[in-house]
């Protein structure tokens, strides 16, 4: 059975100014999503599924879905507020879903095979969807044993300001130990830095980051539900707290239930993670596509 790829295509884009999941940046209007679908077919995923807000799914399904059409089976999920266990409610006052852990469970009904978990604006590369698609292949039938591409932080940085990056730390045998959201880290005269308690300090060169490029097994959906609901008994009537795939896999980890295989991915990132990153996004399509490495169009 091919694995599928999980998009997550939900959040605002508040740093962006806009739905940056719909924003046309290659050279016919294809989005970031289209060149990571296109990666993925041609790694030998064989399914797609997005979770969007039900706010924008007319607009999805017109500019996005659309062109899959005759390529790929595509399944649509949706991410709310109010999607939540039993016995639980939001407070009246919260705007924003729960986080990418959230986001992932709205998929435990329509995924019953290895996939892969993704951000819609990020840009991964080809060769880190072969690496995927080769270790969910070899994942298919197991039960607690994930994986995750890893990228080196040099690879990830914007010149347009600060990025948040998952720190991985990874035993010698190529396992996950930790993973450690760390916030505003950006090049500065020739050093890394990121903010920690207000502060500018030095992040390691060359770490091995996470971009939510995971590879799980359905059995991790059971797993998360249940993390999900310990996180709301405690945190439910809060407005901004928010519940992070690393939450639940940190855990998992640590109590010895899986194990997490960290590969790493020459591929070096780019996204939109501000409005002014966009040029630098549009040119890199157009350069890509001019040395051959995507058609124009892409569908």
């Amino acid at each position: 059975m091919k694995p599928t790829l999980f998009i997550l295509a939900a959040g605002m884009g508040s740093r962006y100014g806009g739905l940056k999941q719909l924003d046309g940046l290659g050279p016919n209007g294809e989005t970031i999503m289209d060149y990571s679908v296109y990666d993925a077919l041609r790694a030998g995923f064989g399914k797609i599924v997005f979770v969007i807000r039900k706010d924008f799914e007319k607009d999805f399904r017109e500019k996005i879905i659309s062109r899959y059409e005759g390529h790929v089976p595509v399944e649509v999920v949706f991410q709310s507020i109010d999607a939540l266990p039993d016995g639980f409610e939001a407070a009246p006052e919260r705007t924003k879903p729960w986080g990418t852990g959230q986001a992932v469970l709205m998929g435990k009904d329509v995924i019953n095979e290895p996939f892969a978990v993704i951000n819609a604006d990020d840009y991964y590369g080809a060769e880190s969807f072969r690496i995927l698609a080769d270790a969910l292949k070899e994942m298919e039938g197991k039960k607690n044993e994930y994986c995750m591409v890893g990228f080196n932080i040099e690879n990830t940085l914007s010149e347009n300001g600060g990025v948040s990056r998952g720190l991985c730390t990874v035993d010698k045998d190529g396992f996950l130990t930790d993973v450690t959201e760390c916030h505003g880290i950006e090049r500065k005269d020739d050093e890394i830095i990121q903010i920690k308690d207000g502060e500018e300090v030095p992040f390691p060169k060359n770490a091995n980051v996470s971009m939510n490029l995971w590879g799980f097994t359905p059995d991790y959906f059971g797993y998360s539900e249940k993390a999900f609901i310990d996180f709301l008994t405690e945190h439910s009537k809060e407005l901004k707290s928010e519940f992070y795939i690393p939450t639940v896999v940190n855990n998992l980890i640590k109590d010895g239930t899986i194990r997490l295989r960290v590969i790493p991915t020459p591929s070096k990132w780019f996204g939109v993670t501000y409005a002014a990153d966009r040029p630098a996004t549009v040119e890199m399509f157009r350069r890509l596509t001019d040395e051959g490495a995507y058609p124009s169009p892409l569908f």
